[in-house]
């Protein structure tokens, strides 16, 4: 009995560490981003960088932006969006702004220009603007999470707002023109 004891001591140390080791999170999880998640529509998130809120999400079959001359035929969801900076203008700007629906992410679209994010933002002052997202045909219903951040094209140990967008009660519309952003007026 006592030479199997530290035989059996050793094997249940290590098991131990295996059942650790297994349990133990990947570098990715250190390196995620903080993700500050809001309530429902028309209540403001602010995080260190950002506040944020959707103002109204319509789905559309065209996307037009009229002083540009350009327009995209497709199924596209259009979140209108107030955004500020809630302590600094130094870099104030919605530089990556995606939709998740389950497993998949969707990122804004760049093609159609008047986009929120190309907007700087202000302290104090809500900045009014759209986001466009192509989606493809069979996206229609769920639960989704429109996540925006400031700091990163892929945020790293940053924070990322995120309002949640219920896709099942939104309207669809035949067109919607893009509106460039603008400051909110009091």
């Amino acid at each position: 009995m006592r030479r199997a004891l530290p035989w059996l001591l050793g094997a249940a140390l290590a098991l131990s560490a295996g059942v650790i080791s297994v349990n133990t999170p990947g570098d990715e999880v250190y390196r995620a981003p903080f993700l500050i998640e809001g309530m429902s529509e028309g209540h403001p998130v602010t995080s260190r960088t950002l506040t944020a809120m959707t103002l109204d999400a319509s789905f559309t079959d065209r996307v037009t932006v009229s002083d540009a001359d350009w327009h995209g035929d497709g199924n596209w969801l259009v979140v209108t969006v107030a955004a500020s900076a809630p302590m600094t203008e130094v870099d104030a700007r919605i530089q990556l702004a995606t939709l998740v629906i389950g497993d998949r992410v969707f990122q804004s679209s760049e093609r159609p220009g008047n986009s929120l994010t190309e907007a700087e933002l202000r302290v104090g002052i809500d900045t009014l603007g759209m986001l466009a997202f192509e989606l493809p045909p069979d996206v229609k219903t769920g639960d989704g999470e429109l996540r925006l951040t400031t700091s990163f094209a892929t945020p790293v140990l940053d924070d990322v707002v995120v309002l949640p967008i219920s896709l099942d009660e939104l309207p669809r519309t035949r067109n919607i023109d893009l509106e460039a952003p603008e400051l909110r007026s009091s």
